[in-house]
């Protein structure tokens, strides 16, 4: 069946190609049919024995008439149908050639399209021969389109860049190819295309110049690397000089303090004095420019513990407490009673922030107070911090300036109180990466308030403790005779909140005719109004209240024992259990008896029997002096070693003699051997020989975190900071003397 139809096809097609030679062949066989019929029914019918019957010739001849006007009909019917095949034929043509008219307006638009593209484009076959180029791939090779079609033109590559696949299958890459016009970066997508049913797919590669594009990333990558060199050589740099400005520092307030403590004339102790006050005004320095070191660099960490909201406030004003008295200023803390005691944060960070803050307001007050106040924020778990003060205030077009660096709101006010302008650039950006904001409010001689909100949520692992409630005073009558001012308002505010029923009296007279009034169920008074004034309110109030307490500072506590006529005292700055204790229970109560002041606490020296053998890894002569010094004050034995090499010939000595050093002070930059090295070294030894295990103290200038891992890396127990603080040098000898004790 097949074959047939082949067959068909074949003549079919040779017909076409010669119809007329086959309208010849089909006339003569028409002709010769039509003539050999009629010759031979002629010739047959004139035969004598042809039996010729006129009637029945008659019949045939209508017959084959009849057929011959069917085969008529038949044939015009089907010419008919033809003819109106043909007029459908004939409208499909016109469709088909108006769409060939559009595909071919369509492919040269395309065509010149990808000719005026800007993107190189080219088409190759499987074996990379050029079947399609536009212009611009013509001009970026230099050539021309007849030279490149039929070729397997490919540009020399100087770099290739990185490729990737994408999901569709399009490769993507980045090319320096080089070019006519010079070296370029062309960005390449290839993918396989089909150009035609029956053929293979083609490669079609579209190229887009990146030049400028590429240089620039590359420009900009260049910077940033330089910039984080230069932030590395920076924090390198602000290191060492830390580390080669602490050495000396160290002596200096070390010898100060000691010198302090030797019999010294007024004339000498006041020289001593500012000796020792500048250089912890130096000290504050470099602890301020390595802190802006390490938030430029992006170092700074933030934890996450939890600690005592509470406490944190507190100790802040107690410890700048002497500052305040010492200019006669009022410094006071409150805490909302509806916040959590405990919260989860950075508290180190925190402190850092408010230190900074009431400082300053201490430092640019000279008469009224400063409050910490701690408050809601106005968000869930944010805590609002607000350091109030009645300083200079600063002016409105200079509030934004001083949280810059190196900013201060005039030059009369970096003449005439000093400082870097350093304190609140670094608060705001500490602020900012604890997520949360630092605002201020401040009018020129008014004061200033700066508001610092953060984040806090509270400490969960605390439960329904987390909280502090004061004493129930509703209904009960409260006098407060102090001076107007923060802190009185404060505490007024506290009892307030307790439900009590205030009565704040700023003048004597006055307080002399309220307290006759009624039975008061408690009376502070306030030793700023003077001694005198308040031992004679004291009297006069015994008998109106049962509850007589006076409000001391640490330096007039001895000069207003709780004698009387006080019942109790109360040191300001006044902590909250504190005041409840002394306003809320029975006069009895043993929390009467007196109130934890924080003092100097004598330095601990060990007993006899209990100095520690020290082997001191120091190549600094003076600070060499120091270390023995302090050591020898603290009642313990101190070797010093001007080297590593030596400290650890030192301790090989003691331990091969059966005396073996209680701690090494290891410095942890010397010469020829340095503090890290000679600690590995010694814990190598160790490793390898049984015995006591000797613990290792470093002592460094360098602040910077990655210093003290490396100390911690190699084998030390813990590390000091230059300049030594003598209390916490006292408190690991008497840890460590301590433990030695229980050891044995």
């Amino acid at each position: 069946m097949g074959r047939t139809l082949r067959i068909r096809l074949r003549l079919r097609r040779f017909m076409r190609r010669h119809q007329l030679i086959f309208t010849i062949l089909r006339s003569l066989m028409i002709f010769s049919a039509g003539f050999g019929g009629a010759y031979g029914f002629i010739k047959a019918s004139i035969s004598e024995n042809s039996g010729y019957n006129p009637h029945t010739f008659a019949i045939g001849a209508s017959f084959l008439f009849a057929l011959a006007c069917v085969g008529l009909a038949t044939l015009s019917m089907r010419l008919r149908f033809v003819h109106k095949k043909l007029q459908k034929i004939a409208l499909h043509n016109e469709v088909l050639a108006d769409r060939n008219w559009e595909l071919q307006e369509a492919e040269q638009r395309a065509r010149h399209l990808f000719e005026q593209q800007g993107d190189l484009i080219v088409m190759r076959e499987q074996d990379g021969t050029i079947i399609f180029v536009n212009d611009a791939y013509c001009q970026m090779a230099g050539l021309d389109r007849e030279n490149l079609i039929g070729s397997q033109f490919a540009f020399d590559l100087i770099e290739q860049g990185d490729s990737a696949l994408e999901p569709s299958g399009t490769r993507v890459h980045d090319q320096r190819i080089d070019s006519a016009t010079g070296p370029r970066w062309i960005a390449w997508r290839e993918a396989l295309v089909r150009s035609d049913a029956g053929h293979p797919a083609v490669l079609q590669c579209v190229g887009r110049d990146v030049t400028d594009r590429t240089e620039s990333e590359r420009a900009l990558a260049d910077a940033r690397d330089q910039a984080n060199a230069a932030n590395r050589a920076k924090s390198r740099f602000l290191a060492m000089a830390s580390h080669e400005i602490r050495t000396p520092l160290n002596g200096i307030l070390g010898m100060s303090g000691l010198l302090l403590e030797t019999h010294l004339t007024p004339e000498q102790t006041t020289y001593a004095k500012a000796v020792r006050t500048s250089g912890e005004a130096l000290m504050a320095l470099i602890n301020e420019l390595l802190d802006y070191s390490k938030i430029e660099a992006g170092k700074l960490a933030l934890e996450a513990q939890p600690f005592s909201l509470t406490a944190l406030i507190e100790e802040i004003t107690e410890l700048l407490a002497p500052r305040a008295q010492a200019k006669q200023l009022e410094i006071a803390a409150y805490m909302d009673e509806r916040l959590p005691t405990w919260v989860t944060g950075d508290a180190a960070r925190l402190r850092q922030v408010l230190l900074n803050l009431a400082g300053n307001a201490i430092k640019f007050t000279s008469s009224g107070g400063v409050a910490v106040i701690a408050e809601p924020g106005i968000w869930p778990n944010e805590i609002s911090f607000q350091v109030r003060d009645t300083g200079i205030g600063i002016a409105f077009e200079a509030q934004e300036r001083i949280f810059r660096e190196f900013e201060q709101a005039d030059d009369s006010v970096a003449r005439s109180f000093g400082g870097t302008g350093l304190g609140l650039a670094i608060s705001d950006r500490i602020v900012k990466r604890m997520g949360g904001r630092i605002s201020l409010q401040s009018e020129l001689g008014a004061g200033s308030t700066f508001e610092v909100s953060v984040p806090l949520p509270a400490a969960l692992e605390r439960g329904e403790q987390n909280s502090f409630r004061g004493p129930d005073l509703t209904g009960q009558s409260v006098m407060l005779i102090a001076p107007t001012g923060l802190q009185a308002e404060l505490i007024e505010r506290r009892l307030q909140h307790w439900g009590a029923q205030t009565c704040l009296v700023a003048e004597a007279a006055v307080a002399d005719v309220l307290l006759p009034e009624r039975a008061w169920h408690a009376v502070l008074i306030d030793d700023a109004i003077g001694s005198d004034a308040a031992r004679r309110l004291g009297a006069t109030a015994q008998h109106h209240t049962t509850r007589l307490i006076v409000l001391v500072t640490p330096a007039s506590r001895h000069e207003l024992m709780p004698a009387a006529p006080f019942h109790g005292y109360l040191v300001k700055p006044l902590r909250a259990a504190s005041l409840a204790a002394r306003v809320g229970f029975a006069v009895d109560d043993t929390s009467l008896v007196d109130d934890p002041v924080p003092t100097i606490a004598p330095p601990i020296t060990a007993s006899a029997g209990m100095g520690l053998s020290i082997l001191v890894a120091e190549d600094n002569d003076i600070n060499a002096l120091l270390m023995r010094s302090l050591l020898s004050k603290l009642g313990h034995h101190a070797d010093i070693a001007v080297h590593g090499e030596a400290a650890l010939d030192s301790w090989l000595a003691a331990r091969a003699a059966g005396t073996p050093y209680d701690l090494i002070l290891m410095d942890v930059q010397m010469p020829r051997l340095d503090g890290i090295a000679a600690a590995k070294r010694i814990r190598a030894h160790e490793a390898a020989e049984p015995g006591r295990r000797t613990p290792i103290l470093a002592l460094t200038a360098n602040a910077l975190v990655e210093d003290r891992y490396a100390c911690f890396e190699a084998g030390m127990d813990g590390f000091l900071v230059k300049p030594i603080d003598r209390d916490k040098l006292d408190e690991a000898l008497a840890n460590l003397a301590a433990a030695r004790q229980v050891a044995a």
